[in-house]
């Protein structure tokens, strides 16, 4: 703690990943209209630029672009965080494995990553939510966990490959330490650093997945809202009424960045550093 209070850009993402998250966990106090609720003055209040009544202006359906972006980001973050643990758990688990058994274990779950790998990864999340009957917030989680848990495998596989020919693996196993005990209070706590850091760059990813899939339509469905559902809706009328992708971009970008930074920041402190 006392090394992210000196660092700054971990401590200027840390502060601002907490601000949007509390933005989000409030949105029900804070935001000033229904985000659902289409006005029964629809002509009056459709496409309205930022002004007093409405800060950041309306959508076409007159609904208030501000509350919308506080509730979007209660989806966005969700799918962020939730693809990020279960990437983290799928991709450290398959690397644990590889790493500490190597032979022929390592080599089929990493003919398999380099299978998934092969093809970018926006490519088959479109071609899985395309698959799916009902897309929705919970095909999305699936289908971005299942095609990006292989960063992490791989990550996870060379720490292990390292840490099982150390001396307190061979010590474990010579006072008795079966294989189950080995991977899981030795070898992964010495793995945490780096799977943290993967994982607070794997929601910046995930964060910018999911917009890109909302964008494309196959994301978060009605009348859900998310960022990229936001900056779907608005792309048609990005050069008459810019701030309906303007303010939802902006959102994005500034959780991006927090979310990078944060973990830059927890790289350099959590990383090995020069004696002396």
């Amino acid at each position: 703690m006392r090394g992210l209070l000196k660092h700054r850009g971990a401590l200027a993402g840390t502060v601002l990943l907490l601000t949007v998250l509390a933005a989000a966990l409030l949105a029900p106090v804070l935001a000033p209209y229904d985000p659902a609720r289409v006005p029964t003055d629809l002509a009056a209040r459709s496409m309205r630029p930022p002004g007093r009544e409405h800060w950041l202006g309306t959508d076409l359906l007159g609904r208030d672009l501000l509350s919308r972006i506080l509730y979007g980001a209660r989806v966005s973050l969700l799918v962020g965080l939730a693809v990020a643990l279960l990437t983290a758990a799928l991709g450290a688990g398959v690397g644990l494995l590889a790493g500490f058994y190597a032979g022929t274990i390592d080599a089929v779950f990493m003919r398999l990553t380099d299978a998934i790998m092969a093809f970018p990864t926006l490519v088959l999340a479109i071609a899985a939510v395309a698959i799916l009957d009902q897309p929705g917030l919970l095909a999305l989680i699936l289908v971005l966990a299942a095609v990006q848990w292989t960063a992490v495998a791989r990550l996870i596989r060379g720490q292990a490959l390292s840490l099982r020919e150390r001396e307190f693996v061979s010590a474990a196993y010579a006072l008795g330490a079966r294989d189950l005990r080995i991977l899981v209070r030795h070898l992964l706590p010495n793995c945490l650093a780096p799977l943290l850091v993967s994982t607070t760059f794997g929601v910046a990813s995930n964060i910018l997945a999911e917009a890109g899939l909302s964008f494309l339509g196959l994301g978060i469905q009605p009348p859900a809202v998310s960022w990229g559902s936001l900056l779907s809706e608005g792309a048609v009328y990005l050069t008459a009424k810019p701030w309906l992708v303007i303010f939802p971009g902006l959102a994005i970008s500034l959780t991006v960045l927090g979310c990078n930074l944060a973990g830059d920041g927890l790289r350099d402190l959590l990383g090995p550093h020069p004696a002396g």
